[in-house]
């Protein structure tokens, strides 16, 4: 087992990472920029090391300067969470050239399902159903529009590398299609080097189901189970759960089945995710992610596994903990993330200090935080804050035990979208597990955040300002984001608590 791991993330995952290292016994080495030194990933930490300054491109996507953290800290491996350089075939390279181990996928299968159309190409040929499809060598919008007619109206541009929706346009006609074309090789160029693009059939109302994956060096893979990830928001998911509620046990073993081929035929090790498109009883793949998702807690709860120990156990050597038929369901598990967005301005980033919280501590709840009272939310970082899981023996006990978490979600400094998530989940229509990839638009398309009343507010500000809370920190309360109501009636009750203790 390796003995000294760093980290090469911030935030939740980072202090996730370390929740199961500190349980096997590894010591942990963070990371972090001149912005986060006293963040709480770093307070957490049996050591950390400072690497530059805060934009990501001089601290946390700078390979050698994370390298050599590793090498002079005495690290055997480094962890790289997700995002960042967790999908980044040269750094898991720069990582193993310095005789460490890379605690993910081999860089060869990386590259190769790191390329959209290589991985189209690669589940083609293991049998597991494609979307339709076409590429293009030059990009000229005749031919293009052509390739679009041939697929059929409406199509998807969408970036060979990358992810998040970046580089992605849906064109419905072909008067449409140059503008789009023109856009979606600018913004994956931007966003990923690469203005590689290609065309997919776009289906209208499909749901999101992925599957978990874990691959050994000894040649075995395995699944462990699916992830319904079809509630987002601009390509961006809020809400998970597992088990889906759209799949039958025939379903689901011919989409596990799939998932498991897909991996093997990239000789992939280590935590995975193939994703699905479901239209029907049909199912397309999607792509795959190499690295651990931010979702996986709903796995976890599931199978009664700790997917950060499986991926330290393959990264040293040992085989798959579990074969197939070893790993068994149960219950319901739900996530919803929360992000530091701004609901009345467009789910802006809202950055600053948080001037109070309160997570939710209740039986079947979990919840993966990187923050505290006093944290400072930069605007350099990925907005998420927190996730919180409810598991239950149902997906309907799954869902009462959500919204109540939500209810005692207590955050002030920085606006969130809780009050979203609480009426998603108290839909008819997810409540039924009607879903689909456009799931807010079809049911929510006009939502806005609650008006809140002066007292609500004032209450709110007068319990934020209590400077025991914060130590000696100056609390600015004139530039604080507007709290939802749940957030006002939440900190309200932390109030009326302490004033009677």
């Amino acid at each position: 087992m390796i003995r000294k791991l760093l980290i090469a993330n911030r935030g939740e995952i980072a202090v996730r990472v370390m929740r199961t290292a500190r349980e096997l016994g590894v010591r942990t080495v963070a990371v972090y920029s001149d912005v986060d030194r006293t963040a709480r990933h770093v307070e957490l930490a049996d050591e950390a090391v400072a690497i530059g300054p805060p934009p990501p491109t001089e601290s946390y996507l700078n390979i050698p300067r994370i390298v050599e953290a590793a090498v002079q800290s005495g690290c055997e491996a480094v962890h790289p969470g997700y995002g960042f350089l967790s999908e980044n075939p040269r750094f898991a390279e720069a990582v193993q050239a310095a005789g460490l181990i890379f605690v993910g996928p081999p860089p060869k299968a990386m590259r190769l399902l790191g390329n959209k159309i290589e991985a189209r190409a690669l589940a083609q040929k293991a049998g597991v159903p494609i979307t339709p499809g076409e590429t293009f060598d030059t990009p000229d919008a005749k031919k293009v529009v052509k390739l679009a007619e041939k697929i059929g109206w409406p199509v998807l541009i969408k970036a060979a590398a990358g992810g998040g929706g970046k580089g992605m346009r849906v064109v419905h006609a072909a008067a449409d299609l140059p503008l789009a074309l023109e856009g979606a090789m600018r913004e994956a160029g931007s966003a990923f080097g690469d203005s590689t693009v290609y065309l997919e059939k776009y289906l209208a109302r499909p749901r999101h189901v992925e599957f978990q994956v874990f691959g050994d060096a000894h040649g075995h893979a395995v699944h462990l189970g699916e992830r319904e990830c079809s509630i987002q928001r601009r390509h961006q998911k809020i809400i998970e759960e597992s088990p889906s509620p759209a799949l039958t046990p025939e379903l689901r073993q011919r989409m596990g089945d799939a998932a498991v081929r897909v991996v093997k035929a990239a000789g992939y090790a280590n935590a995975g995710t193939v994703e699905f498109l479901l239209d029907g009883d049909h199912f397309y793949f999607l792509e795959v992610n190499a690295r651990l998702q931010v979702e996986h807690p709903v796995t976890e709860f599931v199978t009664g596994e700790d997917l950060v120990e499986w991926q330290l156990r393959i990264a040293s050597g040992e085989p798959l903990p579990k074969r197939q038929e070893e790993i068994h369901f149960r219950g319901h598990a739900i996530e919803c993330r929360i992000y530091a967005e701004d609901p009345a301005h467009g789910f802006l980033p809202s950055s600053g200090r948080i001037l109070a919280l309160e997570e939710p501590h209740l039986p079947g709840v979990r919840v993966d935080s990187g923050i505290r009272e006093g944290s400072d939310v930069s605007v350099y970082y990925d907005p998420i804050l927190s996730k919180v899981i409810a598991g239950a023996a149902t997906r309907e006990a799954a869902i009462r035990k959500m919204c109540v978490a939500l209810e005692n979600y207590v955050l002030l400094g920085v606006a969130s979208p809780i009050e979203l998530l609480r009426d998603i989940l108290s839909h008819p229509e997810f409540q039924k597990g009607r879903l689909s990839t456009h799931f807010l638009e079809d049911h929510l398309p006009d939502w806005k955040p609650r008006a809140v009343e002066d007292s609500e507010l004032a209450a709110a500000l007068w319990a934020a300002t209590r400077a025991p809370r914060l130590g000696s920190q100056p609390v600015e309360v004139a530039g604080t984001a507007t709290p939802s109501p749940w957030q006002v009636l939440g900190h309200w009750k932390i109030a009326q608590r302490e004033e009677k203790s």
